[in-house]
Protein backbone atom coordinates (compact mmCIF):
# COMPACT_ATOMS: atom_id res chain seq x y z
CA UNK A 1 0.00 0.00 0.00
CA UNK A 2 1.26 3.50 -0.94
CA UNK A 3 1.78 6.31 2.07
CA UNK A 4 0.84 9.20 2.06
CA UNK A 5 2.36 12.23 3.67
CA UNK A 6 1.27 11.90 6.85
CA UNK A 7 2.12 8.35 7.01
CA UNK A 8 -0.53 6.27 6.63
CA UNK A 9 -2.18 4.20 4.05
CA UNK A 10 -3.95 5.78 0.98
CA UNK A 11 -7.88 6.59 1.83
CA UNK A 12 -10.36 5.64 -0.39
CA UNK A 13 -12.99 8.29 -1.27
CA UNK A 14 -16.70 8.51 -1.00
CA UNK A 15 -18.26 10.64 -3.32
CA UNK A 16 -21.79 10.90 -2.67
CA UNK A 17 -24.55 12.91 -4.67
CA UNK A 18 -28.23 13.69 -4.06
CA UNK A 19 -30.68 14.97 -6.47
CA UNK A 20 -34.12 16.72 -6.54
CA UNK A 21 -35.94 16.20 -9.91
CA UNK A 22 -37.69 18.91 -11.18
CA UNK A 23 -41.28 19.68 -10.20
CA UNK A 24 -42.59 19.86 -13.58
CA UNK A 25 -42.22 15.85 -14.23
CA UNK A 26 -45.41 13.60 -13.39
CA UNK A 27 -44.71 10.58 -10.94
CA UNK A 28 -44.47 8.56 -13.72
CA UNK A 29 -42.11 10.29 -15.54
CA UNK A 30 -39.67 11.01 -12.71
CA UNK A 31 -39.96 6.96 -12.33
CA UNK A 32 -38.58 6.29 -15.60
CA UNK A 33 -35.95 9.41 -14.94
CA UNK A 34 -34.57 7.74 -11.89
CA UNK A 35 -34.74 4.25 -13.84
CA UNK A 36 -32.51 6.46 -16.28
CA UNK A 37 -29.99 7.97 -14.36
CA UNK A 38 -29.90 4.16 -12.38
CA UNK A 39 -28.76 2.17 -15.43
CA UNK A 40 -26.42 5.18 -16.85
CA UNK A 41 -24.58 5.62 -13.67
CA UNK A 42 -24.43 1.89 -12.63
CA UNK A 43 -23.34 1.24 -16.22
CA UNK A 44 -20.32 2.94 -15.67
CA UNK A 45 -19.33 0.07 -13.32
CA UNK A 46 -15.72 -1.07 -14.83
CA UNK A 47 -15.12 1.55 -16.82
CA UNK A 48 -13.83 4.23 -15.44
CA UNK A 49 -10.01 4.02 -13.22
CA UNK A 50 -10.00 3.96 -10.12
CA UNK A 51 -13.62 3.77 -9.49
CA UNK A 52 -14.51 0.95 -7.19
CA UNK A 53 -18.16 0.60 -6.90
CA UNK A 54 -21.33 2.85 -7.68
CA UNK A 55 -24.82 2.20 -6.65
CA UNK A 56 -27.66 4.71 -7.53
CA UNK A 57 -30.85 4.38 -4.72
CA UNK A 58 -33.75 5.47 -6.59
CA UNK A 59 -36.88 3.46 -5.64
CA UNK A 60 -38.28 3.09 -1.96
CA UNK A 61 -37.63 6.44 -1.31
CA UNK A 62 -40.07 8.18 1.35
CA UNK A 63 -42.35 10.95 1.47
CA UNK A 64 -40.03 12.25 4.52
CA UNK A 65 -37.17 12.33 1.58
CA UNK A 66 -36.44 15.81 0.03
CA UNK A 67 -34.56 14.23 -2.56
CA UNK A 68 -35.20 11.56 -5.69
CA UNK A 69 -32.15 9.98 -6.13
CA UNK A 70 -28.76 9.02 -4.42
CA UNK A 71 -25.34 8.08 -5.65
CA UNK A 72 -23.13 6.48 -3.60
CA UNK A 73 -20.01 5.77 -5.11
CA UNK A 74 -16.42 4.63 -3.78
CA UNK A 75 -13.26 5.34 -5.45
CA UNK A 76 -9.03 3.99 -4.86
CA UNK A 77 -8.21 7.67 -4.33
CA UNK A 78 -8.97 11.84 -4.77
CA UNK A 79 -7.01 11.54 -8.56
CA UNK A 80 -9.50 8.80 -9.81
CA UNK A 81 -12.74 11.08 -8.76
CA UNK A 82 -11.66 13.86 -10.67
CA UNK A 83 -10.71 11.47 -13.48
CA UNK A 84 -13.99 9.98 -13.42
CA UNK A 85 -15.49 13.96 -12.89
CA UNK A 86 -14.45 13.88 -16.71
CA UNK A 87 -14.56 10.70 -18.07
CA UNK A 88 -16.13 11.48 -21.63
CA UNK A 89 -18.89 8.15 -20.77
CA UNK A 90 -19.39 9.60 -17.13
CA UNK A 91 -20.12 12.92 -18.94
CA UNK A 92 -22.42 11.33 -21.54
CA UNK A 93 -24.38 10.08 -18.81
CA UNK A 94 -24.30 13.08 -16.57
CA UNK A 95 -25.19 15.32 -19.84
CA UNK A 96 -28.07 12.35 -21.23
CA UNK A 97 -29.80 11.43 -18.26
CA UNK A 98 -28.82 13.09 -15.21
CA UNK A 99 -28.73 17.46 -15.49
CA UNK A 100 -31.67 17.87 -17.79
CA UNK A 101 -34.40 16.35 -15.15
CA UNK A 102 -32.89 17.92 -12.06
CA UNK A 103 -32.85 20.80 -10.44
CA UNK A 104 -31.06 20.58 -7.77
CA UNK A 105 -27.51 18.73 -6.56
CA UNK A 106 -26.23 18.24 -3.52
CA UNK A 107 -22.32 16.71 -3.73
CA UNK A 108 -20.34 15.01 -0.18
CA UNK A 109 -16.84 13.67 -1.01
CA UNK A 110 -14.77 12.62 1.85
CA UNK A 111 -12.07 10.22 2.45
CA UNK A 112 -11.95 7.27 4.95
Amino acid sequence: MKKNVSGEGNKMVKHIILWQLKDEYSEEEKRNIRKGIKEGLEGLNGKIPGLKEIHVNADGILASSNADVMLDSTFEDEESLKGYSIHPEHLEVANGKVRPYTKSRVCLDYEF
